[in-house]
């Protein structure tokens, strides 16, 4: 029998309708054993999410004022749910003692878990599944890491056996015994540990988008669908600034070797987006490139030093200043006698003087100077590498558009190029590149 893992988001969880949804999918398809819920989110954009009204609480109660007129918001907004969906359960108990932890200040991770928890035990209700509390069986480390072996096997113990299960997502068992949560967004987490603990022949992650887009609707006005992506094309895009999984949901399933649909709850007949480990040459994409992605808010130090690359150590020490400040690099591309260290903005703020006063005294360059205001653009895709000319397409299609190229960075697995242009180029190096290779390729269909 095959088995799929299916986890809902916080949209598509929102209210009874949003639920009565859900269960439809999950009942067409008897492969979907195992469902891993969101907390509520939000009915309508100045809604408010139920966690976001638990932190809400939980903040009033840590500072000892009254906050029972929020958790009878949180608790009615159950019931409404709960009637909607017409199932005989009652989360009165579960109010009282939520109270009586609040009271106690039980922490704010554990505040934040409640959503997930209710709605866990509501949908199990629902669906008639067994509900399996996830902190009994997800469990966390001192440092705060998942403890994947000790999860792995509780997980298979407590769901051998049991056909239907349902397991709330985003938060686990810390190893001081109380509740601890992934950060938001967590419940995709979750449901790659369950399908990586069960061996799933399938995840299924269900959001309110039909997938990845190959570029940000918000730059591009109705981008093409991804229909397949690899997980380290994925990872590359996600880094970027392209979001739809949390980025962690990836390594769990990546390891066991199981693919990711994600799905739209409320187009259930969209293929959506397979992301699968291992890329076949059937599955690369119809465009050359997989997807665009880019961030704003980078500065670049540019070094300069003759005969630099006969100093034994000179990126090196200038590596090292930029680590004892707690800064991290992001690209670092050279030539004979210069180099660039690209690094986002809000790690050097408020250092910048004191570092650059270091790096001249360990290295002594000839020049040294800040740049301010650059973004980045992430060219991603497997076929890149069996096809000629992209880069130079990319930079045609930059040149064209009258863009100034301030940086250049590709990997030697050929799988993106990195683009560095000026914040105010973005959107357009952003639109131009995808009508070189998008929209230029429908054409010629």
């Amino acid at each position: 029998m095959s088995l799929k893992v299916v986890k809902f988001g916080g949209s598509s969880l929102a209210d009874a309708g949003q639920m009565k949804k859900a269960a439809d999918i999950i009942r067409a398809d008897a492969d979907r054993r195992y469902v891993v819920p969101s907390a509520p989110g939000k009915r309508f954009s100045a809604d408010t999410k139920v966690t976001d009204l638990l932190y809400r609480c939980y903040d009033l109660a840590e500072k000892g004022e009254n906050f029972s007129a929020v958790l009878e918001e949180i608790q009615s907004r159950y019931n409404e749910i709960i009637s909607g969906l017409g199932v005989d359960f009652s989360i009165d108990a579960d109010i009282r003692e939520i109270e009586e932890n609040f009271r106690k200040r039980a922490g704010r991770d554990y505040a934040a878990s409640r959503g997930e928890y209710l709605n866990g035990k509501v949908f199990a209700a629902y669906l008639g599944f067994q509900f399996v509390d996830a902190a009994e069986v997800i469990f966390f480390r001192e440092d705060g890491s998942l403890n994947q072996e000790k999860t792995s096997e509780s997980l298979r113990k407590a769901l051998d056996g049991v056909a239907y299960a349902v397991i709330p997502g985003f938060y686990g068992c810390g190893a001081d015994g109380y509740v601890r949560t992934f950060s938001r967004g967590g419940s995709d987490v979750t449901g790659s540990i369950v399908a990586g603990a069960v061996r799933a022949n399938l995840y299924e992650n269900w959001t309110d988008v039909s997938g990845f887009l190959v570029a940000d609707p918000r730059i591009i006005d109705k981008p093409a669908p991804i229909r397949t992506i690899t997980y380290t094309e994925l990872r590359e895009l996600s880094y970027m600034g392209a979001s739809v999984l949390h980025e962690e949901a990836i390594f769990p399933v990546r390891s066991a070797g199981i693919p990711i649909n994600i799905r739209n709850t409320n187009d259930p007949s969209a293929p959506g987006t397979m992301i699968v480990p291992e890329s076949h040459d059937e599955e690369v994409s119809a465009y050359t490139i997989t997807g665009l992605a880019g961030k704003k808010n980078f500065m670049a130090i540019n070094l300069h030093k003759d005969r630099m690359n006969s100093q034994i150590g000179f990126c090196r020490d200038v590596l090292d200043v930029l680590a004892e400040n707690g800064v991290c690099i992001e690209h670092m591309p050279s030539s004979i006698d210069s180099m660039t260290v690209i690094i986002d903005h809000a790690q050097i703020a408020g250092k910048e003087d004191e570092i650059m006063t270091q790096i001249r005294k360990r290295v002594n360059p000839d020049d040294l100077y800040l740049e301010d205001g650059i973004a980045l653009v992430a060219v991603v895709g497997r076929g890149m590498c069996r096809t000629r000319g992209v880069a130079a397409r990319i930079f045609a299609a930059l040149a064209h558009a009258r863009i100034n190229v301030k940086m250049i960075d590709q990997g030697s697995s050929e799988l993106n190029v990195i683009v560095g242009v000026n914040e105010e180029d973005f959107e357009q190096a952003i639109r131009c590149i995808y009508d070189m290779f998008v929209n230029a390729a429908e054409v010629s269909r």
